[in-house]
């Protein structure tokens, strides 16, 4: 079936009562007939629920809906985005392992790697998102993953995920991809060579700003690692989030469609603008990796980024003046939000990392919304005037 029809039709089975919509399943623990049933449940001799930390029909039914979403086997849900890169990453590396990593990722992703992986002996090395040829240098015997997001955020980057498929593949390393920008229904890195794809269902998947989630998907191999890492290590998804999201699945084409036509006008006129600079957009034919957007991408997603002339005070100022637009760090609402990632999500970088991240004194970020353009791109042009 297509992809938005997997995301309406795939539900867990109906019960005794015939509803039409999943029912919240909030319990912590389910029972059994025996001791035989328990006995057999806990050696996985028979698959069934346990406990709700290490499955719950609603997180089943919302990873299941990604997992088909993505074209992967399986999958495992969080309590938040991070804890999806977290756990992932930590099931996975054993002392000594190394990755390779795009510098441009989130700012908690980066302090994972540079602050707390590291007292475990597990080390990095960072690629310079536009210069994807030297990826293969900084691989070592000790490397076991690749991991990027595409798009990059802030700063909207594109990485070619046929190129990272395949040099993951002549090394056999693992390719992980955090594909929250782009959602389940812009981009499948699996397609391109992705053993694991990860979503801060946070974002735009929830996509009205309610609640937190995560969600990691690949072969079944790969999430078996994770699932008992988790399972033991507990960052579980509630199932009231769980169902939430699953819900917000079924609305996700039809919400991204509205989301990056807005944004791709908002983008368009930023960059007809005097006052924004380095206008990035996936789908402007300015953006330095539109190729590879278009080949990879369905649409460009509602993420745009630009430099506002007069720097760090310029862009404090432009977050001031915004009346209709949000302040915040949050994105893929369906209300506009704009971020000064320089002094909030990154500001805890040294000047020379978040420029290193390509994050200059003046960068913008602006999620765009769902309200009209005309409105978004008023506020916008009205709050430019500093």
């Amino acid at each position: 079936m297509h992809i938005e029809t997997e995301a309406i039709r795939t539900q867990m089975e109906r019960t005794q009562y015939s509803e039409h919509s999943a029912p919240v399943y909030l319990t912590s623990s389910y029972v059994f007939e025996d001791a035989e049933e328990m006995r057999a449940s806990f050696s996985e001799e028979k698959e069934r629920n346990i406990y709700s930390r290490f499955s719950n029909p609603n997180t089943s039914e919302f990873v299941e809906k990604v997992a088909k979403m993505e074209g992967a086997e399986a999958g495992y849900a969080f309590a938040t985005g991070m804890s999806a890169v977290f756990s992932t990453l930590a099931a996975l590396l054993n002392s000594g392992d190394h990755i390779v990593s795009a510098r441009s990722v989130f700012g908690s992703t980066h302090s994972l790697l540079t602050k707390y992986f590291p007292k475990w002996n597990i080390t990095h090395s960072y690629f310079n998102v536009n210069e994807p040829e030297r990826i293969e240098d900084f691989i070592k015997p000790e490397t076991k993953v690749i991991f990027a997001e595409s798009p990059t955020n802030p700063g909207v980057d594109i990485l070619d995920l046929e190129r990272l498929g395949k040099i993951a593949k002549k090394h056999k390393l693992l390719l992980i991809i955090d594909n929250c920008f782009a959602t389940p229904y812009l981009q499948n890195p699996i397609k391109y060579g992705a053993d694991l794809v990860i979503h801060s269902a946070t974002k735009l998947i929830d996509g009205q700003g309610r609640v937190l989630g995560g969600v990691t998907v690949g072969s079944s191999e790969l999430i078996r690692e994770i699932y008992f890492f988790s399972r033991n290590t507990g960052p579980a998804l509630s199932p009231f989030n769980a169902w939430i999201l699953s819900k917000s699945l079924e609305t996700l084409p039809v919400r991204l469609e509205k989301h990056c036509e807005n944004a791709l006008k908002v983008a368009e006129f930023l960059e007809n603008s005097e006052k924004a600079k380095q206008v990035k957009y996936p789908f402007l034919k300015s953006h330095p990796q539109y190729e590879i957007a278009k080949k990879q991408m369905k649409l460009g997603g509602n993420v745009v980024s630009f430099e506002i002339k007069g720097g760090l005070e310029a862009g404090r100022k432009f977050i001031d003046k915004v009346q209709l637009c949000s302040r915040s760090a949050n994105l893929g609402d369906t209300r506009t939000i704009v971020t000064h990632p320089a002094s909030t999500t990154h500001s805890k970088l040294k000047e020379e990392e978040q420029l290193e991240a390509g994050i200059t004194p003046g960068l913008i970020r602006v999620s765009v919304g769902l309200e009209h353009v005309e409105d978004i791109i008023n506020d916008l042009e009205q709050a430019l005037k500093v």
